[in-house]
């Protein structure tokens, strides 16, 4: 097997868990079943992954990997801070909205301390690269004087409380209105 034939096959599988694990749920799907639906036979996905366990955290750290790449790209643009936030509110929000049915299998079936460090580590990532918009936004005048870290904490407290409330009382916000009310408190008067 050469190595693009290995990676496509090990991107079919975690494509097939994702659609398992998001309809039957961690503890009903099985191996075998996500063999089927991506295609290869079971002794082929347990070339990539010994157990459903590390299948699942693979799938886990995939979908932080993703999210984290686009999220770095959205802070690091040259574009003014509040377009660069408000990209990277967008970002988070939009990936909660497609994916809102593993996050509701996550936390149903695994609560909040699966892979706690790995999330810690994820959500302190994000953080960072806010604090960083929020300092430029500073530089640049757009921004109101405030204290950054403090400031990306709260912001990302907000984000990932209103990602776990699109999850799990199905509210629904918008990219619009959530910038909206981040912005609104950053932004220095005149600016819009």
């Amino acid at each position: 097997m050469n190595k693009r034939s290995g990676i496509e096959s090990k991107k079919r599988i975690i494509a097939a868990a994702m659609e398992v694990f998001s309809r039957e749920g961690y503890a009903k799907a099985s191996m075998r079943e996500i063999a089927k639906a991506s295609g290869l036979s079971i002794g082929g996905v347990y070339l990539y992954f010994r157990n459903k366990e590390e299948l699942y955290k693979s799938l886990i750290n995939n979908k932080m990997r993703d999210i984290a790449s686009k999220l770095e790209k959205a802070a690091g643009t040259t574009e003014p801070a509040s377009a660069a936030l408000s990209h990277f509110l967008t970002l988070h929000l939009e990936n909660a909205l497609k994916n809102k049915e593993f996050i509701l299998l996550h936390i149903r079936e695994h609560g909040f301390a699966f892979g706690r460090e790995v999330k810690k580590r994820f959500f302190r990532n994000q953080q960072e690269l806010i604090e960083k918009i929020i300092v430029r936004g500073i530089h640049e005048g757009e921004f109101r004087r405030c204290n950054a870290s403090e400031t990306a904490k709260l912001v990302m407290g907000a984000l990932r409380g209103i990602v776990l409330s699109v999850a799990l009382d199905d509210i629904t916000v918008t990219p619009r209105i959530m910038n909206a009310f981040v912005l609104n408190g950053l932004l220095r008067s005149g600016k819009s």
